[in-house]
């Protein structure tokens, strides 16, 4: 699934327990994710929180913003065993 954020394309790439509402992620994807190649959105209370993250390639990657530490992320920052998922930044 493809959604189009400021005339950036991004895609749909993991869609943990059918997480993603496409309605709900633009009313709360602001300008602040348009920079990240990744946006995380995990639901838990009832609540969709975002987090970017960069491609580990990226010059303004460090450790709380790889998205190869998402595990890390999800495991200690999300409540157990939460809905989730991520878009990608189609370049």
């Amino acid at each position: 699934m493809k959604i189009t954020i400021n005339n950036t394309e991004y895609e749909l790439i993991n869609n943990y327990k059918d997480a993603f509402n496409e309605e709900e992620f633009l009313s709360k994807c602001t300008d602040y994710f348009y920079d990240y190649d990744y946006i995380v959105g995990d639901i838990a209370y009832g609540k969709l929180r975002l987090k970017g993250f960069y491609d580990e390639k990226s010059k303004k990657v460090n450790k709380i913003n790889n998205y190869k530490n998402l595990d890390d992320y999800l495991k200690n920052n999300c409540a157990p065993g939460c809905k989730y998922f991520v878009v990608k930044k189609i370049k």
